[in-house]
């Protein structure tokens, strides 16, 4: 079997209704935010820094949503959100391999990057594991909203 590249694509006019169209199993849901959110976060940045949305790419399949949070020009303050892939290509390795092309994209992109942060829910175990499996590494400390931070040295 071909292992097909995961492509980063930023969302824009001509796929953001195939990225709205990414479905998650029901138990997932309250995981992760919405693409719906992910977007409306992208235009009112509620976080006072550059928030860029993407969809994850197989040949012209989207199969997942992030969004990119950061401080440009920082070192250290680039955060992932929103990771999910679509249900149908869940428990296929589909999460490893967007999570290592985010990375690589990430230090192609932004080449000041030494740190790369994300949150997990507390009961997600599953993401907990993929984050650790790719070296994240959790200082058990929370956000606001009790969500644990997992950070990963790029550099």
């Amino acid at each position: 079997m071909r292992t097909h590249i995961i492509q980063i694509h930023p969302v824009t006019r001509y796929n953001w209704e195939q990225a709205l169209e990414i479905s998650l199993l029901e138990n997932q849901k309250h995981l992760v935010p919405s693409i719906t959110e992910g977007l409306a976060y992208a235009y009112i940045k509620p976080w006072d820094e550059a928030l860029d949305p993407y969809v994850l790419q197989i040949e012209e399949q989207v199969i997942g949503f992030f969004y990119l949070s950061y401080t440009p020009e920082s070192l250290d303050n680039y955060w992932i959100g929103g990771f999910q892939i679509d249900k149908a290509f869940q428990g296929q390795g589909m999460g490893k391999r967007a999570l290592r092309a985010i990375i690589d994209f990430l230090t192609d992109k932004h080449p000041l990057c030494h740190v790369l942060s994300l949150t997990v829910e507390r009961d997600n175990h599953i993401a907990q594991h993929l984050y650790t499996s790719m070296s994240f590494v959790s200082e058990n400390l929370t956000n606001s909203d009790d969500e644990i931070i997992y950070r990963l040295r790029i550099r």
